[in-house]
């Protein structure tokens, strides 16, 4: 059996990027195979696999310099029926392409919203005045730069070389130790067999809302985990998107989900929150560039 896997496309993205290391990664540790499935958005490829149209998705969760990718949360806090696998960590070198002779001739900036914030600096230095667009990902824009030659587009080199693109600048994020963690998603345990081991897991993700907004109402949640000894690595709030100044929390805990002290923690959460959302227990696995 061949697995699909669902991304951000087009090629070239990072999060292809990901889903290639985690592809080959996949393939030595198990034997098992899988192919590659591309979609337009993040949250595209979520829906794909709660709606069976592939097995598995990688979808970019957090970056080290602008936070965390709310497209992926929101949609996740949507679907009750996906779990997290497995975590990735992606060093982020992002590049200048484009087919302009020179900086000075670029009026018109293009590439993932991320992407654009992670080099606001460099831009705001050197291209002051161009134009700045956001897109669905890094590589949307990278198919109309031969045809207009005053367009430029934030993405990586291995973009610049699929596309056989020139490269103007290199290295342009505005903080060198960039780097984002992709989660890979599916539809709860079913895919667990192609997990390499059965080692416990480090960390545990979960989402929950509260039943009113009063004084101390998020206090009691992190207490339970305070008194235990589970170290918060994340936390993050997002609008429920029915009233405004009411929010989602989002936490990731380093901590296996099974073992007793989490378990005890979670049947007292629960007494605590409205809705409660385990998003998955799993491992991370870094991503160096020596093996890209």
């Amino acid at each position: 059996m061949t697995l699909s896997i669902a991304h951000l496309g087009p090629p070239g993205t990072y999060t292809e990027q990901a889903t290639v290391f985690y592809v080959n990664w996949l393939t030595k540790s198990t034997g098992v195979e899988a192919s590659l499935c591309p979609y337009p958005t993040i949250a595209q490829s979520l829906h794909a696999v709660a709606d069976g149209k592939a097995h598995m998705a990688v979808v970019p969760v957090e970056n080290s310099i602008e936070g965390s990718v709310t497209m992926t949360l929101d949609t996740l806090w949507q679907l009750d029926s996906l779990q997290i696998q497995l975590a990735l960590v992606l060093p982020i070198v992002h590049t200048l392409i484009s087919c302009a002779s020179s900086l000075d001739k670029i009026k018109t900036v293009y590439s993932h919203p991320q992407a654009l914030a992670q080099c606001q600096g460099w831009l705001g230095r050197f291209l002051p005045t161009v134009q700045i667009i956001p897109s669905n990902s890094t590589t949307e824009a990278l198919q109309r730069l031969e045809q207009e030659t005053t367009t430029g587009a934030i993405a990586s080199s291995r973009a610049a070389q699929l596309y056989k693109l020139p490269i103007l600048a290199s290295a342009i994020n505005d903080y060198p130790e960039n780097c984002t963690r992709f989660w890979v998603v599916s539809q709860g345990e079913a895919n667990a067999k192609y997990e390499a081991s059965k080692v416990p897991t480090s960390h545990t993700s979960l989402a929950f809302s509260m039943p009113a907004n009063t004084p101390g109402a998020l206090l009691k949640p992190l207490q339970i985990f305070a008194q235990r000894g589970i170290n918060l690595s994340r936390i993050e709030s997002r609008p429920t998107k029915r009233s405004l100044g009411e929010y989602l929390f989002f936490m990731d805990l380093e901590a296996d989900a099974k073992e007793a002290q989490m378990q005890s923690a979670l049947a007292e959460l629960t007494m605590h929150t409205e809705i409660l959302k385990i998003l998955g227990a799993y491992n991370v696995l870094p991503i160096s560039a020596v093996t890209l």
